[in-house]
C-alpha cells in the first residue's frame, strides 16, 4: 500500500498511512525513504533515515541506497559524507549495490575524485552499474578524455558494454566537443558490440552535431533517423538553435514541437529566446500570447544548495517575505556592486524575454535562482568552503559569467549541477571552458 501510493504521486496519503501503522519494519521503512528519494521529498527522506537509526531499526540495502538516492539527487554532500563514514565504520561497503550507490553521490555531488576512489576501493568485483556510475559521472563533469579511457579499460577486462553506458560515453563526447569520437562510438556500438541504437542514442548524436553548432548536421540526422524523432530530441535540437541564434531552424524545430507536445513551456521559452536575442519582439510577444491562450505556464527554476547538512531552496524570481530568501537578496545586491566595481560585471540582458527597459532587464536576470542560491552560500558558510548548487534547469549566460567573476573576486570554489552537467568554477574559470 506504501509502494501503491508513492508510485501514484499520493505522498500525503504515504505518508499518513505509515505514521497509523502499529508495527513497522524494514520494508515499511525503506518504502518511505526510497519513494521520498524518487519524488524529490528529500528532506523527508533524510529525516526518516534519522528516525530509523533513532528507533534502532534494522539497516537493509534497499535504505541505504535509497538515503544515498536522495543524497545524490539533491546535492547533500556533507550529508553523504557523514553516511559514508557510517557505512565504514558499520560494515556495510562490502555490498556492490551500497558502494555503487556511494559512487554515484559523490559524482552527483560535484566531487569526481571521490567517486574515483569509492571505484577504485571497491572489495567486490565491479560491475557493469560500477563502470557506468563513473563513466556517467566523468561525462556530467565535462571529462571527456577521462570518460574514454575508463571505457577502454573496461572492455579490457572482459566487461561487455552494454546500450546504457554508450549512452553515457556519447553523452561525455557530446559535451567535450568530442564529435569524431562520439560518430566512431555511434558506429562502433552497432559494428563491433552489435548493440542497436535506441532513441536515446539518436538523441545523444543529435545533441553531439547541436552543440558543435552543427544545426544543418543535427537537423537531418534527425529527419532520418530509421525511428521517428521523439519530443526530447527535436526539443534539443531547438536549445541547440536557441544557443546559436538560428531563428529560421528554429521555427522549424518548433513545428516538429507544436506536433508532438504542444503545451511544452519549455520549448515556447526557447523559441521566444531566439526572437528575443535577435530583438524581435513582436514574436516574442507572438509567442507569450499562444503560451496565454493554451494555458501555459513557465516551468520556474528552482536551486538547492546545502548550508550545515540543510537543504535550502530557492525559486528564481519571486521575492517572498521569508528571512532566508531576503537575507539572500540583501548578499546578492552586495556582491553584484563589488562585481561592478572590482571584475567590470555587466549584465547580459540579450535573453530577458521582453522589451522593457534595461534596469528592468537587469531586475529579471538578478533574480535567478543559482545566483540566490550562491549568494546565501557566501553568506552562510565558512570561508574557504566549496560553494555547491543544484539547478533544476541550463544554467544561462548571465549567470555563468556572474559565477566565473564571483570565483575570482571572492577567492571562492563554486560547483554548480544544471540540468545536464556539472560547471566548477575556480580563479574566474569553468571547467566546460564555456562549452555547454
Amino acid at each position: 500500500m506504501l509502494a501503491g501510493c508513492m508510485k501514484s504521486g499520493e505522498v500525503e496519503l504515504a505518508r499518513k498511512a505509515f505514521s497509523e501503522m502499529p508495527m513497522k519494519d524494514g520494508v515499511s521503512w525503506s518504502t518511505m525513504i526510497v519513494g521520498f528519494s524518487q519524488k524529490g521529498y528529500f528532506d523527508e527522506a533524510f529525516g526518516h533515515f534519522r528516525e530509523l537509526r533513532r528507533v534502532g531499526m534494522t539497516l537493509n540495502e534497499v535504505s541505504l541506497t535509497g538515503v544515498l538516492s536522495a543524497c545524490a539527487q539533491a546535492g547533500a554532500f556533507e550529508f553523504g559524507k557523514i553516511l559514508h563514514g557510517f557505512l565504514e565504520r558499520a560494515g556495510f561497503l562490502w555490498m556492490v549495490s551500497v558502494n555503487n550507490a556511494l559512487l554515484d553521490t559523490y559524482a552527483k555531488c560535484g566531487d569526481i575524485a571521490m567517486a574515483g576512489l569509492v571505484f577504485e576501493r571497491m572489495p567486490q568485483k565491479r560491475t557493469i552499474v560500477s563502470w557506468t556510475s563513473l563513466l556517467a559521472g566523468l561525462a556530467m563533469h565535462g571529462h571527456g578524455d577521462e570518460a574514454i579511457q575508463l571505457f577502454h579499460e573496461m572492455a579490457s577486462t572482459g566487461v561487455m558494454p552494454d546500450g546504457i553506458i554508450f549512452i553515457s560515453l556519447l553523452y561525455a563526447c557530446s559535451h567535450t566537443g568530442l564529435v569524431k569520437e562520439g560518430c566512431t562510438y555511434f558506429d562502433e556500438m552497432r559494428n563491433v558490440y552489435n548493440i542497436e541504437p535506441s532513441i536515446e542514442h539518436y538523441g545523444c548524436m543529435v545533441d553531439l552535431y547541436g552543440r558543435a553548432g552543427q544545426l544543418r548536421k543535427a537537423y537531418e540526422f534527425a529527419c532520418q533517423m530509421p525511428i521517428p524523432a521523439n519530443a526530447i530530441i527535436w526539443r534539443t535540437l531547438l536549445g541547440a538553435c536557441s544557443f546559436y541564434g538560428n531563428i529560421e531552424l528554429a521555427e522549424k524545430v518548433k513545428l516538429k514541437l507544436s506536433e508532438l507536445d504542444p503545451y511544452n513551456s519549455g520549448d515556447h521559452i526557447l523559441l521566444s529566446n531566439v526572437y528575443a536575442v535577435a530583438e524581435k519582439w513582436k514574436d516574442v510577444a507572438a509567442v507569450r500570447r499562444s503560451m496565454n491562450d493554451l494555458k501555459i505556464q513557465k516551468t520556474p527554476g528552482w536551486s538547492m544548495i546545502e548550508v550545515d547538512k540543510v537543504m535550502y531552496t530557492f525559486l528564481a524570481g519571486v521575492k517572498q517575505d521569508d528571512k532566508i530568501v531576503v537575507e539572500a537578496y540583501e548578499k546578492l545586491k552586495e556582491i553584484m556592486l563589488r562585481l561592478r566595481l572590482e571584475g567590470g560585471y555587466a549584465p547580459e540582458v540579450g535573453k530577458v524575454l521582453y522589451d522593457i527597459e534595461e534596469e528592468e532587464k537587469e531586475d529579471s536576470i538578478s533574480s535567478h535562482s543559482e545566483k540566490l542560491a550562491v549568494a546565501f552560500g557566501i553568506g552562510r558558510l565558512c570561508k574557504g568552503k566549496k560553494i555547491r548548487v543544484v539547478k533544476n534547469l541550463r544554467i544561462c549566460r548571465d549567470c555563468h559569467v556572474m559565477m566565473k567573476l564571483i570565483s575570482d573576486v571572492y577567492n571562492v570554489e563554486i560547483v554548480v549541477r544544471d540540468r545536464s552537467r556539472f560547471h566548477s568554477f575556480k580563479d574566474g574559470f569553468c571547467s566546460c571552458r564555456d562549452y555547454w
